[in-house]
């Protein structure tokens, strides 16, 4: 199966300014995504999409291929995931470089391990699913059986439609949370039903503890925290 990891990295963000090159134990947040990108056995090529000049540098310095540059239009604080992927396939297959999926690595999520997203890329291939994504498990107190929406009328209802909670922790069914560190779509899925997901999701469970997503400076400071402690315990 030809896999293309696309790792999208534009040069603007709201929450941290040029937060794909922001410091991280000092190296670029994009870094280490590249890194994980490169250690990956099952992917055929890994390639960076960006709007700006300086990441696409620091992306080929790290070893990605940066074979275009990303319209601006598709890279503004609201453009959704789905046509910046749509766009990198579709170059390449102009070029007659086609793929059968495409694996998306965020830079965000820097402590992805490359060993959960080759599990990804093989359930895909072994599975016949349209999609596959990380998952981590969800703490009973947010279990979906435990958690209520309120109505402007402040009434209660449980987010399952079920008319009681269920009684006893250990009678919740296992509830998972996407953790949006990899992503795995067959080529179909994602340029002719523009989805990400398809209709049959399959997922691999990784370690919560290593899951950090960085959107802010609190994020950002936790993840310094966890690097120390890796280093600390190496």
């Amino acid at each position: 199966m030809r896999t293309l990891i696309l790792i999208p990295a534009r040069g603007q963000s709201k929450g941290i300014p040029r937060k794909n090159l922001r410091p991280l134990g000092g190296r670029p947040l994009l870094a280490y995504t590249a890194a994980t990108a490169l250690a990956v056995r099952r992917a055929t090529r890994r390639v960076l999409s960006t709007d700006d000049a300086e990441i696409a540098e620091v992306g080929r310095e790290c070893g990605l291929e940066v074979p275009f540059m990303r319209p601006p239009e598709l890279a503004l604080d609201d453009t959704p995931t789905l046509p910046v992927v749509q766009h990198a396939v579709a170059w390449l297959e102009t070029r007659g470089e086609g793929v059968d999926a495409i694996c998306l690595l965020q830079p965000t999520s820097p402590f992805r391990r490359a060993e959960d997203v080759d599990s990804c890329i093989e359930l895909l291939e072994t599975s016949g699913a349209d999609a596959v994504v990380t998952v981590v498990p969800v703490p009973a107190r947010h279990n979906p059986h435990w958690v209520y929406f309120r109505d402007d009328e402040g009434r209660l209802r449980l987010s399952t439609g079920e008319s009681q909670p269920v009684t006893r922790r250990q009678d919740l069914p296992a509830a998972f949370h996407r953790d949006g560190s990899v992503y795995v779509v067959r080529r179909d899925v994602l340029m002719k039903q523009n989805s990400l997901y398809g209709s049959r999701l399959l997922s691999v469970v990784v370690d919560p503890d290593a899951t950090v997503d960085i959107d802010t400076m609190d994020d950002l400071e936790r993840a310094e925290r966890v690097l120390a402690q890796s280093a600390g315990q190496a």
